[in-house]
């Protein structure tokens, strides 16, 4: 149990830094940064201040650890869509590979992250169901 929490606790990290540390201090201490990611696939202004306060709500259900089940499921199916979406536009608009393959890769971490919490979930339940 102490190896699969672990490999939760180090993807989760990850994802909390990249998906939510980094666009909170972007927009704290560097905001004409905000939309520099965004503007140049298209999309609108406030598109990047609603995208941070999104990625900061959803990193911070899937990392507090008293967050209701059904709020971290969402949490990590909001995450997923953003990532998906980001490498769709990528593809879509400026084809840098670069920028194609970012989201796809914490996507692939995010997903260790979802597998891993499971497993705590059922390691959980099965040891409910023994006592």
């Amino acid at each position: 149990m102490k190896k699969i929490k672990i490999i939760f606790w180090v993807a989760t990290t990850v994802i909390i830094l990249w998906e939510g540390v980094m666009p909170l201090s972007t927009i704290l201490f560097a905001p004409e940064y905000v939309n520099a990611g965004t503007k140049p696939l298209g999309y609108p202004d406030y598109f990047a201040y609603s995208l941070i306060i999104c990625k900061v709500l959803g990193v911070l259900a899937i990392s507090y650890p008293k967050t209701p089940g059904k709020l971290k499921e969402w949490a990590y199916a909001g995450l997923t869509f953003n990532l998906i979406f980001a490498f769709i536009s990528h593809a879509s608009v400026d084809k840098n590979i670069g920028f194609m393959l970012m989201p796809i890769v914490v996507l692939g971490i995010l997903a260790v992250s979802y597998v891993y919490y499971n497993k705590i979930q059922d390691y959980g339940q099965n040891k409910l169901s023994v006592n």
